[in-house]
């Protein structure tokens, strides 16, 4: 059996600190793509977790609404007049609201905190935990806090599991403060726009924000019956209500807050910012290797074109260097960026998390990565000539 010499890679080697150089530099370039689509996929899971948790079928929303964190509200009456159709099983209204949390570890210190308010009696949500605590919140007075928040609002979920009751209180600005208790915990998480959340009844939540009337609602929910065709019916309830209402299904309503995200601020457009400077940047190290390469060789590459090796023989084997530094590149890049993912989903709480389709993505920009920086250092070797090499 013959084997063939890897001519390409004795290449490559011949010059290990510029290998070095080179894998290091390709190595960044993967890492900083693997942050950016991670941070961009954890802008997108975070901003819908309680739009995915939510157990109806159509919404409502007003059309002044843009996101969860800038909902406006609307009649509730137009929640309501779908009860005529026969495929509604139920509604109920949902509040949402910002109020300043005290810490109660350390009282000076208030934070911005999400409240969400609903119909207990109603399943409307699928969070963990929820469900223990859902009945209880017919008290006055009462929450569920998020343990999935963060630390700034005080080490609640330990006090909870000593003593089974957290006191603080809860200020909307608008009307005061107002002493609440926490009696539960539940788990839904921190977005870009949210850092902590509260889940309460909406009698309770009415009383929180006691300036509000119990017909200005910011999102309405509506289960269908078994087996009725929702997008039919998301257009039959559009032609029945007037204008001054959207109507959305579940997976609308939630590619609805991921456009917010990506179109609407300037976030989205930095992660793909991010990205495309990660390719340039490892373009440019594949490049500097590779046309060192060449220029280093130009009298052995004249050699070979002399003794009849064609052209495409050499830029194969250009691009076969290109493929090797970029298989090279990416297995320590995509070791690095797990650890950092790790770092950062502790630090932030986002979802944070590698994904074997995002893996697969990086590993093809990589590929094309390198591949555009071979075929831009062919022009260094398109242009030896033996004749006048040698002269």
């Amino acid at each position: 059996m013959i084997f063939k010499i890897p001519i390409a890679w004795l290449q490559l080697k011949y010059e290990k600190n510029r290998l070095l150089v080179g894998i290091a530099g390709i190595s960044f370039a993967v890492v900083l793509m693997f942050m950016q689509l991670g941070f961009r996929s954890a802008l997108f899971d975070s901003a819908v977790r309680l739009h995915t948790s939510l157990q109806g079928d159509i919404f409502l929303i007003s059309p002044r609404s843009t996101s969860l964190i800038a909902m406006l509200s609307f009649s509730s009456r137009r929640l309501y007049q779908t009860l005529a159709f026969p495929e509604v099983e139920f509604v109920t209204p949902i509040y949402l609201g910002f109020a300043q949390w005290k810490n109660p570890q350390n009282p000076i210190y208030w934070r911005n905190i999400h409240i969400i308010g609903f119909e207990i009696k109603y399943p409307v949500f699928d969070l963990v935990g929820l469900q223990l605590y859902q009945q209880n919140l017919q008290n006055p007075d009462v929450v569920l806090f998020d343990k999935n928040s963060r630390p700034e609002f005080g080490e609640v979920a330990q006090s909870f599991h000593q003593y089974g009751l957290v006191q603080t209180e809860i200020d909307n600005r608008a009307t005061g403060i107002r002493a609440i208790s926490t009696i539960g915990l539940f788990e839904l998480g921190t977005s870009f726009g949210v850092d902590g959340n509260l889940m309460t009844s909406d009698v309770n939540f009415l009383r929180i924000f006691s300036q509000r009337q119990s017909n200005e609602i910011d999102l309405g929910m509506i289960k269908v019956k078994p087996g009725t065709n929702i997008d039919l019916f998301k257009q039959k309830i559009q032609k029945y209500l007037p204008d001054d209402v959207r109507v959305f299904s579940k997976l609308e309503l939630i590619e609805f807050e991921k456009a917010y995200w990506m179109n609407s601020t300037a976030i989205g457009f930095i992660f793909d910012l991010g990205v495309g400077m990660g390719l340039i940047v490892g373009i440019v190290f594949v490049y500097q290797i590779l046309y060192t390469n060449v220029s280093d060789n130009l009298s052995e590459y004249a050699t070979l074109k002399a003794i009849g090796y064609t052209q495409r023989y050499l830029i194969n084997h250009i691009l076969k260097q290109a493929l090797i530094l970029a298989f090279f590149g990416y297995i320590p890049g995509l070791f690095i960026a797990s650890i950092l993912y790790k770092i950062a989903r502790g630090a932030t709480l986002l979802p944070i998390k590698m994904e074997s389709t995002r893996s697969g993505l990086i590993l093809i920009l990589t590929f094309v990565m390198c591949f555009i920086s071979g075929a831009i250092a062919l022009n260094k070797l398109r242009a030896v000539d033996p004749a006048d090499i040698f002269d």
